[in-house]
């Protein structure tokens, strides 16, 4: 293999939009001459990805391809991969049970083990995010989720290597799956940031992006209410009604705002909130790449970044009180924010692509 150039392929679960896609981006731009292979893709990722995106018949069912899981697995699982050397496969969902011919090496980058059938699956229950077909998909959840959590199992012994984009899903992904992986933190386009002031003249709390239920501002909300701190809250989604019902006078709601104006946010926050338990979140990284510290759920993939009293706090419970407390003691701390801007270099692209090559070079 050293002596010829690798015939690639890439394969992911679907394009519409978030940081899985980020990580296929720069994976096309490692192997720009690779098919890229997916269930279903927007025409903006199509253009992005240099019309590499291969389809198939999923792409013409419209919604109705989410609710069946059972067709993305048909459709994966019956994809030649003969001729490959090296096939790379980003997934939280299906594209990881790809098969592959003997002397072909599958390395799975996995994002997450299927939410919705292992760590999340109570939380999809609760709320499926299909609209007024919820009803709908929580009875097809319950009905198979047996023989589904079956199915994801052997697919996750498929890969030769697995690669988690935390040390959270790394120990998700040894749970759940019973597999060893590597952890290389997905890639940020912390370049936006470069003309970000610096300045120790900031003021409030920051919290922010789609407003979803499962990421919880609302104790972000309810704590900066109940202390009377200002707090800005950017963004726009289904919880944003809630979320300015229980809101108090020092909270702002901003709406989308566009590029410049997030990034005038970040580098004006005192810090930015994050009450979530997420898998990696990119948005914390945007937040250090601002110089702005980060208050932190103590779980997930913040863990991987927030270094207590350097680039941030931990609050060790996922509730109001718990992160008041982490609000009162807030400042009391001094926060370099040139050391930690320069913190979230190791999370570029450019880290990245150098951490992946170095992988494939050894699994090759």
């Amino acid at each position: 293999m050293a002596t010829r150039k690798l015939r690639v392929a890439i394969v992911h679960d679907w394009f519409v939009g978030g940081g899985a896609e980020r990580v296929v981006y720069e994976l096309h731009k490692l192997y720009p001459d690779a098919p890229i292979y997916t269930s279903y893709a927007s025409q903006e990722w199509r253009k992005k990805l240099d019309g590499k995106i291969i389809t198939g018949w999923l792409q013409y069912l419209g919604a109705i391809r989410k609710f069946i899981p059972f067709l993305r697995i048909w459709w994966f699982t019956r994809l030649d991969f003969s001729g490959y050397d090296l096939v790379l496969s980003s997934s939280g969902a299906e594209a990881k049970g790809i098969k592959v011919p003997e002397g072909t090496v599958h390395i799975n980058y996995c994002h997450a083990p299927t939410h919705y059938y292992w760590g999340r699956y109570d939380e999809y229950l609760a709320h499926p995010g299909f609209g007024m077909l919820d009803p709908l998909a929580r009875l097809g959840l319950k009905v198979s989720i047996g023989p589904l959590r079956k199915w994801d199992y052997r697919a996750a012994q498929r890969p030769n290597y697995m690669i988690a984009n935390s040390s959270h899903i790394q120990a998700e992904i040894k749970k759940y799956y019973g597999r060893d992986a590597v952890v290389i933190n997905p890639p940020v386009d912390i370049d936006r940031f470069a003309h970000a002031k610096l300045t120790n003249e900031r003021h409030g709390f920051l919290v922010g992006g789609r407003l979803t239920p499962y990421k919880r501002n609302d104790l972000a909300v309810q704590a900066c209410t109940k202390l009377a701190l200002p707090l800005t809250v950017f963004g726009d989604g289904p919880d944003r009604i809630r979320l300015q019902r229980m809101a108090g006078p020092t909270i702002t709601f901003t709406g989308r705002i566009p590029e410049k104006e997030v990034i005038k946010q970040f580098s004006a926050a005192s810090a930015f909130l994050f009450p979530l338990l997420d898998d990696f979140g990119i948005v914390g990284i945007e937040a250090l790449a601002a110089g702005t510290p980060i208050i932190a759920y103590k779980a997930g993939g913040a863990l991987d970044y927030v270094q207590e009293g350097k680039t941030g706090l931990l609050f060790p419970q996922q509730t109001v009180n718990s992160l008041c407390e982490a609000l009162k003691a807030f400042p009391g701390h001094h926060f370099d924010h040139k050391a930690i801007a320069s913190s979230a270099q190791s999370f570029s692209t450019e880290a990245f692509r150098k951490h992946m090559l170095a992988f494939i070079e050894k699994a090759i």
